[in-house]
């Protein structure tokens, strides 16, 4: 008999705006012991009047299966296939007590239709709020011990009289699961979220400058299981590369291009981009000398390149032949027909739509401050489910296609910068090969330092792993480019 009991103690771990997310110590006893494992708590918070996310966090209940017929006042207890939309929905409809789901350690052996599934399932609970407790626990043999019981309990209870009987005799399976709560759930205010900036200078008297952005944080079920590997570690590893490619370029007078290149790295891009918006309101009303002041030819954000044979470039309004954004464009499709063809490359056209309260991609932050720009990323989708999941791991992401990402991007601009068709180059010239070549073991490592701890934003300035990440960053930024500074903004109370 695998066990009777299960208790919890819940301590509070991290929070934004009105959200919070629990770090909990649970119990299971086999027979008269307990076993104690910890869990996390599905994250909650306000997107200005928009309430999501899970409010409740004590749970006093017996674990049942979601297979079972009654969940009232009972903690269901998934695995990831469990987890759907419509067995979540039933747990709430029957007032379930609480659901505790069940994650393997190693996503990696997970199939792929399993992954898929639990992130549609993940976003549609996302979007709404509960009362009903919801945790996350990474599965272990005691763990497994007890899906198994209440499973067997389940399908029991359909069988026939006899074997009913025979079980009650070998047997008795009654898990309790306890959540107690020591300190009262309460929102996070005085949280910061930071911004990373840093510049290689141009050639010539008052270049234009090209922008090169990528948020940092993750987001997920649960912050404290948050890593982002593909969204978006693999678009702050592409800026990395290119801000370490770029300044070796760069530190060659002979070889400077006329354009300043600003690098930026901001958070909260999981919460509406608040960052960038932060960001963009200090620099455009109160930084006189800033660059975003001067000739912007154009903004590029990199969100989520780390997988798939296509991209897009996500633009609000189409770019007019004979301007900067135009000129890029053709250098991406000249690049990728001839030195990737398999590549599929689209434009995908969506206007700002101001009645709206969230943007779709960081660059719609830059066009409502009339700055031209566009997003390039693997997914054609801004809702995919991908970029807002526990899931969201290092089997995501295919090193091999984030180099071939990566290269497409660094001679695309390459190309624009040194204007190099207009020169008569060949289509298939390369800029960065030699002592310039893009170095795999550079972007596994950096993948590797990103996704070593969870990036989820309410995270970022209260934990000691989390700040060490942020100065880890802020080192990569200092060692490469110029001008490089830190801006720390409180939340946006408006």
């Amino acid at each position: 008999m695998c066990g009777s009991m299960m208790t919890l103690r819940s301590s509070r771990v991290a929070a934004l705006l009105l959200l919070s997310a629990h770090l909990l110590h649970a119990s299971a006893l086999p027979a008269a012991s307990s076993y104690e494992f910890t869990a996390y708590r599905m994250q909650q918070y306000n997107l200005q009047q928009d309430k999501r996310g899970c409010r409740g966090a004590i749970v006093v209940a017996e674990a049942r299966s979601a297979d079972d017929t009654t969940l009232t006042r009972r903690c269901v207890i998934m695995k990831l296939p469990d987890f759907t939309a419509e067995r979540y929905l039933e747990a709430k409809r029957q007032n379930a007590a609480a659901v505790l789901i069940l994650l393997p350690q190693n996503i990696s052996t997970v199939p792929e239709d399993v992954i898929q599934g639990f992130m549609v399932s993940e976003s549609e609970a996302l979007k709404k709020e509960t009362l009903m407790p919801v945790y996350v626990v990474h599965e272990d043999e005691q763990l497994l011990c007890m899906y198994a019981e209440v499973k067997l309990a389940a399908a029991t209870k359909s069988a026939s009289i006899l074997v009913r009987v025979l079980r009650s005799m070998v047997t008795a399976t009654a898990f309790q699961i306890l959540v107690s709560n020591n300190s009262p759930i309460k929102a996070i205010t005085d949280n910061s979220i930071i911004t990373l900036e840093g510049v290689l200078p141009g050639v010539g008297e008052d270049p234009p400058t090209i922008v090169i952005t990528a948020h940092y944080d993750s987001s997920g079920l649960a912050p404290w299981l948050a890593y982002g590997a593909d969204s978006n570690g693999s678009g702050v590893t592409v800026l990395l590369e290119l801000a370490r490619l770029f300044q070796r370029l760069y530190s060659d007078p002979r070889n400077k291009a006329p354009y300043h290149l600003l690098f930026s790295l901001t958070g909260g891009g999981k919460y509406n981009f608040l960052g960038t918006k932060r960001w963009l309101e200090e620099n455009m009303d109160h930084a006189e000398s800033s660059l975003l002041h001067d000739n912007v030819a154009f903004v590029l954000c990199l969100d989520t390149l780390g997988s798939g044979d296509e991209l897009f470039l996500h633009v609000s309004r189409p770019p007019k032949p004979g301007t900067p954004q135009y000129g890029f464009i053709q250098q991406l499709e000249e690049v990728i027909s001839s030195r990737f063809p398999w590549v599929r490359f689209g434009t995908v056209h969506k206007k700002i739509n101001l009645q709206e309260s969230t943007v779709a991609w960081e660059h719609e932050r830059y066009g409502m401050k009339h700055i031209p720009g566009f997003t390039l990323s693997h997914l054609e989708d801004p809702r995919s489910e991908l970029r807002g999941s526990i899931l969201d791991t290092m089997s995501q992401v295919d090193i091999r296609k984030l180099k071939r990402n990566t290269v497409i991007i660094a001679e695309s601009l390459a190309r624009y910068m040194y204007n190099l068709s207009d020169k008569g180059s060949p289509k298939e010239i390369q800029v960065f090969k030699g002592s310039l070549d893009i170095l795999d073991s550079r972007l596994s490592a950096l993948m590797n330092m990103l996704t070593s701890v969870p990036r989820a934003t309410q995270l970022m300035d209260k934990e000691p792993q989390q700040t060490l990440l942020i100065n880890s960053l802020e080192q990569e930024f200092k060692r490469y480019l110029q001008q490089v500074h830190r801006h720390a903004f409180r939340q946006d109370r408006k």
